[in-house]
């Protein structure tokens, strides 16, 4: 494949954009040399680069895009909207429209505040759990990769410049499946966890009852259970990881998904701790989320798009399907290349992600570049396996035979060394402490 304009491209970028992109994920430093920069459109789940090279892509959107990109129902929606102006003065009756459908998604949401990113909600899930409970410690689940932009995540990760150590003292971290980890973080902060945060469910499910344990502590502990739903939601049920593990959390977070890749999260939960950010209370007043994109009115009619098309269609059913047929369809070819314990599937199928090991078996970057080189070079951006309401059977067969192909460079690089197959520098991790 050809990338010449992407390279114009991506010098002028590194020139104007800290970093080259607005987003980590998304930035040169996690894709290898040898691919596209920059996109231009998308249809489905097919998408094309500024050199006109066609992929079929996963992770659509950093798993924003469930639907499928530009999915029809939703940009009407957005657009007749617009056509009806995007923000006003005072609230617009569709803020009101969309916070209904949303609460009757989710069972034991109380109240809904929207805004624009995961990041958001998350952080005014925090403010609340330490204004409600007058505490200031918050405990975050270790094995968990990203749950804020802010400095009270932030801090917590080996990229914590400019975040003071004051902050940084604050949050405390537990780990996913260890009880005991959990029970110790109450014992060393007696009295001073606000609130505990963790995704129901990651690469690996809860085991022995691990959820309902660690909200019985926060119970017992009189700390807030919150659940970030911000990539569970819309993919693991309709009503999020939550009904499917029969968990009614104190505040939860929602985004990505809900709205189909236009900018749109949430932040829910029971009343009683919600409404401190509200004119109802005698409490003194929590300065909760107050944005002036907020509530932008064709962002919110994309949402309900969104929401009515998971309500008239299979879409969850067939996220799991697809993820279904991808994981039985490369496990073969793994078997096929003698790749068991060097290249693995991980995560549910409306989620799946892989993991990419060295002669040794240890978790590997380098050949996690060399992975992302040859599907690339195969049509393929496959940064995971998440798939969309798009990827239809035709895409996922095709995935299967572009992703043996790689395999097989991948056992060739095992055995006669990656040097020979990897043009240029490997991938880095986004939580570093230096470049």
């Amino acid at each position: 494949m050809n990338f010449q304009r992407s390279k114009v491209l991506q010098q002028k970028s590194h020139h104007l954009i800290p970093g080259g992109a607005h987003t980590y994920a998304k930035g040169d430093d996690q894709y290898p040399e040898a691919a596209p920069g920059f996109l231009v459109r998308g249809q489905g789940c097919h998408v094309w680069d500024v050199d006109d090279n066609e992929f079929i892509e996963y992770g659509m959107g950093l798993r924003a895009v469930a639907l499928g990109h530009a999915y029809a129902p939703v940009v009407e929606a957005a657009y007749q909207q617009m056509c009806l102006g995007s923000n006003f003065t005072r609230p617009a009756t569709i803020e009101l429209e969309c916070a209904e459908r949303f609460l009757d998604l989710i069972p034991g949401a109380e109240m809904v505040k929207f805004t624009k990113n995961g990041s958001d909600a998350t952080t005014a899930a925090v403010k609340l759990a330490r204004a409600y409970t007058n505490r200031d410690v918050v405990a975050v689940c270790a094995d968990q990769p990203f749950f804020s932009t802010d400095d009270w995540f932030i801090g917590s990760t080996p990229m914590a410049a400019g975040v003071p150590q004051a902050i940084r003292a604050l949050t405390v971290k537990f780990h996913y499946n260890d009880l005991a980890s959990v029970q110790a973080i109450f014992d060393r902060y007696p009295g001073q966890i606000a609130g505990l945060i963790l995704e129901a469910e990651t690469v690996e499910p809860p085991r022995d009852g691990f959820l309902h344990k660690v909200q019985a502590l926060c119970r017992r502990y009189g700390a807030l259970f919150i659940l970030d739903e911000t990539i569970t939601g819309f993919r693991w049920h309709l009503g999020g990881a939550q009904c499917v593990y029969d968990l009614t959390p104190d505040l939860s977070t929602f985004g990505k998904a809900m709205g189909n890749g236009f900018a749109i999260a949430a932040l829910t939960g029971k009343r009683e701790i919600m409404q401190l950010g509200g004119l109802q209370h005698e409490r003194e007043r929590v300065f909760l989320l107050s944005t002036t994109h907020g509530a932008e009115n064709h962002t919110l009619a994309a949402a309900i798009a969104t929401m009515q098309t998971y309500q008239e269609q299979p879409v969850v059913e067939h996220l799991a399907r697809q993820g279904r047929r991808l994981i039985d369809g490369i496990q073969r070819e793994i078997a096929v290349h003698q790749l068991e314990g060097y290249f693995e599937l991980v995560g549910k199928p409306c989620n799946l992600v892989y993991a990419t090991r060295d002669c040794a078996k240890n978790r590997s970057q380098t050949f996690r570049t060399l992975f992302l080189q040859e599907t690339i070079r195969r049509g393929l951006i496959m940064p995971s396996l998440v798939v969309s309401f798009a990827h239809t059977d035709a895409d996922i067969d095709y995935t299967i035979t572009a992703v043996g192909e790689a395999l097989a460079v991948y056992r060739q690089a095992l055995e006669e060394g990656i040097e020979k197959y990897l043009i240029g520098r490997p991938v880095k991790p986004v939580f570093r402490t230096f470049n």
